[in-house]
């Protein structure tokens, strides 16, 4: 019959561990793995990330459930995590009653200041993950569009790879609404996208086109060869959502139009196909560069030169704050001396 080892007596002796009901810490130094999930104690005034956030969003559906729902966090649950963000911070920041959830001039008067936390450990989040992949060597590229396909993009990182074998790199597809917002929240590290830009992020001209007007298939100028921004002052102009700044819009809706006439706005699109849908609905124009006649083929749309429109670039963009970073740093030389060899730069 075989035998099987048996640890020592100390290994099962709970007598011989002595553990702080405080600390939670065993005589040698371990944590005590049963209470590291605790609440801190009592006597803590220090409301936690967590609990703000879950203010935050009852503040701003003034309903426990839907803000649960939202969190991802039972109502019970949600529920104790509120009482017990009021009990350290000794007020009552919610005013319940058996109908509706209302914030008390106390909640009200630290929401303001609750968000601000909440977004400042978002920042030093997003930073640290930046700082991460710097250590790893790694890059994470954005496009939007068909930028990722253009001639330009892949000469920059083909050139990369070849002069920094080490560099990893990883690429995302990023919408309208998000693509700007995903360089200054460093959820990538660089973006080949279409400038303007707001100040604090930084570009890279790599190329430059015409742009064209995406107009509905039966829109009677469809029949001719080019239009021009007079033509089309009737149209209204797919709008974007508010996280894009309005200078990259301005641009792009050609807002204000070189005689003074108003542009009128349609739905808001948060992405490319939903643009496409809007217009081939007949809802909306919307200009892009001319480089979607290639790219982005559709039935329902046609596209149109525009006479007297200004031209477009393509350009690879970073976070100015970030530009000496290595990996960064790296790209952007790649790019200055990619650039030098293309003939539309």
């Amino acid at each position: 019959m075989s035998s099987t080892p048996i640890a020592s007596k100390e290994f099962f002796d709970a007598s011989s561990i002595r553990i702080d009901t405080v600390t939670g810490m065993t005589a040698g130094g371990a944590r005590d793995l049963s209470k590291a999930s605790e609440e801190p104690p009592a006597n803590s005034h220090d409301p936690s990330v967590h609990q703000l956030r879950l203010f935050v969003a009852l503040a701003e559906e003034l309903h426990f459930g839907r803000a649960a729902h939202r969190m991802f966090i039972s109502q019970p649950a949600f529920s104790r995590q509120i009482r017990a963000l009021e009990r350290r911070l000794k007020v009552d920041l919610i005013a319940r009653s058996t109908r509706q959830v209302e914030l008390t001039a106390a909640g009200h008067a630290l929401v303001a200041e609750a968000r601000a936390a909440v977004e400042a450990m978002h920042r030093v989040r997003r930073a640290a993950e930046v700082h991460a992949r710097q250590v790893d060597g790694r890059l994470v590229i954005g496009s939007i569009g068909a930028e990722m396909q253009r001639p330009f993009t892949r000469a920059v990182l083909k050139e990369l790879h070849s002069r920094h074998p080490k560099i990893t790199y990883e690429v995302r597809s990023l919408d309208i609404a998000s693509h700007i917002t995903a360089l200054t929240q460093g959820t990538v590290d660089v973006a080949f996208l279409h400038p303007p830009m707001p100040p604090e992020i930084e570009t890279l001209q790599l190329a430059t086109e015409p742009r064209v007007v995406c107009l509905p298939a039966h829109d009677p100028l469809t029949t001719r060869q080019s239009v021009s921004l007079a033509d089309l002052a009737g149209h209204r102009v797919v709008d974007v959502p508010p996280e894009c700044p309005r200078v990259w819009w301005n641009f792009w809706a050609v807002d204000p139009r070189p005689d003074g006439t108003p542009v009128r706005y349609g739905p808001v699109v948060p992405d490319v196909e939903t643009l496409f849908h809007a217009v081939s609905h007949g809802q909306a124009i919307s200009f892009l560069p001319a480089a979607a006649r290639t790219y982005f083929p559709r039935p329902g749309v046609r596209y149109l030169d525009v006479s007297d429109l200004t031209p477009c670039t393509s350009a690879l963009a970073w976070e100015l704050k970030n530009r000496s970073l290595p990996t960064i740093a790296a790209v952007r030389r790649v790019a200055e001396s990619v650039r030098q060899h293309l003939p539309s730069a």
